[in-house]
Formats: C-alpha cells, structure tokens, sequence
C-alpha cells in the first residue's frame, strides 16, 4: 500500500506527535525517486545544486532558471515526499513583487509545493505575502550561505548570547508570518532546542544538534559522494569509492577486450571477411 503524499500542514502534525522529520536534498529524478521510495519525508531541492552539482564555490551564482530546472526533475521522481524548492540569491530579498513572481515561478513551472527563504526580519514581508497568495514557506536561519560574503564564510552562528537572542526573535516572528517550517544551519544545540520549545511550527536542523523537530542532510553528503563534507555529517554510505572502482573496472575491462565479450564463432566470421 502506497503512503499518503505529505504535505505541508502534515509536519506541524508530526511535531505535535512527537514524529521526527526526514529531510534530504535532490536535484535530478534519479536520486528524488529512491529517497521518495526510502520514506523521506520532504526533499529539497537546495540552492547547494550550485557547489554540489555545477562546480560553484558558493551558492550565490544560482539562478530562478537553475531552481526550475531541477525542481521539475526531482518532481518528475517524487510521488510521495513534500518537495520544497530554495529561492536562491535576492529571488526574494530585492522586493515583494519580485518573491511573489519568483515563488510563483517554482510552484508552477517547477511543479514544488513550496519555496524555502534564507533570512529573518528582511524577509518577513516576502514571506507573509507569498502566504497570503496561498504559496507554503518554509524559513531558514542561523548559517543562511548566500550571506557568505557578508558573514565571511561557512562558520557556525548564534554562538554570542546577543546574536542567539537575535535568532530566536528572528525564529518567532517568522512563524508569526507564516512560516510552516524552519531549517536552523550551524548553530549551538542549545539554541536549536530553545527555538523548537518555543515554536509551534517544525524546526530541521542541520548542524544544530539533536533536538529540532527533524533533521536535514545533503544527499550528496550522506551517500558519501562529496569530496569533503561537514563534520556533522554521517555517511551511511561510502558511494564515491564504489563508483570510481566500477568505474575503473569498467575502463580495465574495455581496455584489456574484455567488455564486450568476444566469442570464438563471431571472431572467427569477422576475420574471414
């Protein structure tokens, strides 16, 4: 029997019974249909395209165009996981006419059920339009990489009490905008737990210790195809070795006229010509 489709309103309902939530990025159909099969329970289609799969060394040169294209493919593998779309650099900051069309240009030609933001009180007014025009938004705070530049680089925030209250204002008055979810990035456990105490609304952590409502790994990451990953994450896989040695075996056995096998009846008829 094939599991209902998990929608948004569906994770405030798993906070409320205590069901940890199950989040994975994806950015092509093969991948979003076996993490779909797995039981995911939401898929990202994250900004992290852009240094995971094209080569960036941030996400900032992610484009609207780049976020449909791979959100349609990890839809076209999706049949049961909440497949929510990043909207990438200044998608949503610039203003809220633009949010509205670029989130509008996600949920309809990207086919996701809903957009993520990065940012706090920046963005509040984006994120309580794109609610009333009936578009789901999930938040993100603490590390937010499109503000690497600014923040200067990947290091992990809200270790001050000042900027730790900060989050936390940030963290509610999301929730007020209507926010259905939020991921927090590389903060102190501490601070996470504080935030899922205080929100109604799920919290996903990734880098933030074991206390948030859910929690999220790059796909890439966890499947151990990344060069390098972060020191919170588990590999439950160790595929990039497997797939160099297929590789490898592959291009000795072609090399060594091995593959394709060559018969004796088949060698004999060709020489003949």
């Amino acid at each position: 029997m094939t599991s209902p489709a998990v929608r948004a309103p569906h994770l405030r309902e798993m906070k409320q019974r205590g069901e940890p939530i199950a989040v994975l990025t994806a950015y092509d159909t093969v991948t979003a249909r076996l993490f779909d099969r797995a039981g995911v329970d939401v898929i990202l289609v994250g900004d992290s395209v852009g240094m995971v799969m094209l080569g960036f060394s941030s996400t900032i040169p992610v484009t609207v165009d780049m976020m449909v294209h791979h959100t349609q493919a990890v839809v076209r593998g999706a049949s049961r996981s909440l497949v929510v779309a990043d909207m990438p650099f200044l998608a949503a900051q610039v203003s809220v006419a633009d949010a509205v069309t670029n989130a509008g240009r996600l949920i309809q030609q990207g086919g996701a059920a809903a957009v993520k933001i990065e940012g706090g009180q920046a963005v509040l007014g984006s994120v309580q339009r794109l609610v009333d025009v009936g578009i789901p938004v999930m938040g993100h705070l603490g590390l937010q990489p499109q503000s690497v530049h600014q923040v200067g680089g990947f290091r992990r925030r809200a270790t001050e009490r000042a900027d730790a209250d900060r989050l936390l204002d940030d963290a509610r008055a999301l929730e007020e905008a209507g926010a259905f979810a939020l991921v927090l990035e590389s903060i102190p456990a501490d601070v996470a737990a504080a935030a899922t105490r205080m929100l109604s609304i799920p919290t996903i952590g990734i880098g933030a210790g074991p206390w948030c409502d859910g929690q999220v790994l790059v796909g890439h990451d966890m499947l151990g195809l990344s060069d390098e990953s972060p020191p919170f994450v588990r590999k439950y896989a160790r595929l990039a070795e497997a797939v160099s040695a297929a590789a490898a075996a592959y291009v000795g056995d072609v090399k060594q006229g091995r593959f394709p096998e060559r018969s004796v009846a088949a060698g004999t008829a060709h020489d003949g010509k």
